[in-house]
């Protein structure tokens, strides 16, 4: 039977206690994700600063931001099984000394050409720490429910740096030019690079192959042109190009997966599918990522464009939010020791259901961006959970050795999950903005302007002091319907994942009341294997 730690089909190590060392070395690990997490939001706040100074073309600014998380998503599967192979300390290291050292010359780049390839580079660095730190986090907790704790804490961290980024920025941009927003990974690099070695096992998967580089070649064939095509469509629609892009990737990862199949040390594992409990769990991840990446760029435009809010009042607003995934991520591990982990992803998703239904009736009047938070502070609730304990169970139900590439398929179901949802939710508010709007301008005053105000509302605010009276306010609550339709499509969406949950993950089992740390002679029992229903 299938389930969770201690049960999957090919046996994991047997479990150690982790002690303060461990604990220590989780604190370490915690640096690195919660400077990506920063990462993912501080440009947003530096990109006007950056394109007064360096003037990208608007093809270049795009490039800007994009080209760091292409190559993440690209590479996260190649770097995890790499770290397997060489050693996944000494692949962190490697990676966040690139990281730091780029993101110096990033922060001095003197071109828009010069920070895309930065830029690039970073992602390269980047696609080596996340599945780095989860393969680690799965050496050194080895008991069933440490390490769910754990990976819940390491989840939050990383939301917590996505909320401090636009605080951060703010603060950094009130002081300092926009190469400050880079600077900030120097010191958290330093501090890595030094405690890592003291505190940090190393750990290789014993008799790894070569690295097969015509799968290397393969994965990153069929999953960069696949995030490209989701970001087209979120940017311009179902174009032509787009579209071309992902029937491409989508016909390359058919062949990586039949040479994975043959392969004697495939790039990843085909075996682990075989896992009820690691399918399931990706499935929640990916559809539940859909959804919140989605409505929160949303929401995010919505306390901006919408609220008028600055963008440093709107990131210490969403510090709600992030605060509610912080509590979820540490709390739901310890209510799985005595709760089947399907049944409290369920309730999770249902309460974030609830929040999406808040979101969905949010309007433009004073009392909008109270309800918008507390929406949206269930939402990252729901997240929470899916992050700490679908991250567990993804890990957990991978083989020792493979820990690394399943960190790596947890991490790139994410990010295909962000790309998604900016896409579909995008473009499902997009739609319902630019009919609302096209109604409006037809035959009215400011005709001449129409194209601007029916593109966004970011045009309509550049242009909105050439506007007659009362068309920004109808742009607004264009917008706004468009959250609104977002929202409840997200809210149908997470009660169909509540139940999926609930059943695709009924034979995982509670891992226990919390027991006494086991002596010295039984630190090798399965003391902490989860147990079958």
């Amino acid at each position: 039977m299938d389930s969770h730690a201690g049960q999957q089909a090919i046996p994991r190590a047997a479990t150690q206690w982790a002690g303060p060392r461990e604990w220590a070395g989780l604190a370490v690990l915690a640096l690195p994700t919660l400077l990506l997490g920063l990462d993912v939001t501080i440009l947003y706040l530096a990109l006007p600063a950056l394109a007064a100074d360096l003037q990208p073309s608007s093809t270049q600014a795009l490039w800007i931001m994009d080209a760091y998380g292409f190559l993440i998503a690209g590479l996260l599967i190649t770097m995890g099984t790499l770290g397997d192979r060489i050693g996944r300390r000494r692949l962190l290291m490697i990676g966040a000394a690139a990281f730091g050292v780029t993101s110096v010359i990033a922060a001095y780049a003197t071109s828009a050409a010069m920070l895309i390839a930065a830029r690039a580079v970073l992602g390269v660095a980047g696609a080596t720490l996340m599945p780095s730190t989860l393969a680690l986090i799965s050496n050194m907790f080895g008991d069933v429910r440490q390490r769910a704790l754990a990976i819940g804490i390491w989840a939050t961290m990383f939301a917590l740096g996505m909320a401090a980024g636009p605080v951060v920025g703010g603060l950094l941009l009130e002081r300092f030019w926009w190469g400050s927003a880079f600077l900030v990974a120097v010191p958290v690099v330093a501090v890595l690079l030094i405690a890592a070695p003291v505190l940090l096992p190393e750990h290789r998967a014993p008799r790894s192959g070569r690295l097969d580089l015509v799968s290397v070649l393969l994965s990153l064939a069929a999953v960069l042109p696949a995030i490209y095509g989701v970001k087209e469509i979120a940017r311009a629609g179902l174009e032509p190009v787009a579209a071309l892009a992902m029937l491409a990737g989508g016909v390359v990862a058919v062949a990586f997966v039949r040479r994975q199949r043959r392969l004697a040390d495939p790039l990843l594992d085909m075996r682990l599918f075989a896992s009820r409990t690691f399918s399931a769990a990706l499935v929640v991840l990916l559809v539940g990522l859909i959804g919140v990446s989605g409505v929160m760029l949303l929401v995010t435009q919505y306390l901006q464009l919408v609220a008028g809010l600055t963008p440093l009042a709107a990131g210490l607003w969403m510090g709600l939010p992030a605060l509610a995934m912080v509590l979820a991520g540490i709390g739901a591990p310890l209510l799985a020791r005595r709760i089947r982990p399907g049944h409290v992803v369920g309730a999770a998703l249902a309460l974030s259901t609830w929040g999406y239904w808040l979101l969905a009736g949010v309007g433009v009047d004073s009392d909008g961006v109270a309800m918008a938070i507390a929406g949206f502070s269930l939402v990252y609730l729901g997240l929470g959970t899916i992050a700490a304990l679908g991250t567990d169970l993804v890990v957990g139900a991978a083989p020792a050795e493979r820990a690394g590439s399943a960190s790596a398929m947890s991490e790139m179901v994410q990010e295909l999950g962000v790309a998604l949802g900016v896409a579909l939710l995008g473009s499902l508010a997009t739609f319902v903005y630019r009919t609302r709007m096209s109604e409006t301008m037809a035959d009215g005053p400011g005709a001449d302007l129409s194209g601007a105000v029916e593109d966004s509302l970011w045009a309509a605010v550049l242009v909105g002091e050439r506007l007659p009276d009362g068309v920004l306010q109808q742009a607004q609550q264009a917008f706004t319907a468009g959250l609104n339709v977002a929202a409840a499509v997200a809210g149908i969406v997470a009660l169909a994942l509540a139940l999926i949950s609930i059943v695709s993950l009924r034979h995982v089992g509670a891992t226990g009341a919390e027991i006494a740390p086991p002596s010295k002679n039984a630190s090798r029992s399965p003391a902490g294997a989860r147990h079958a229903p």
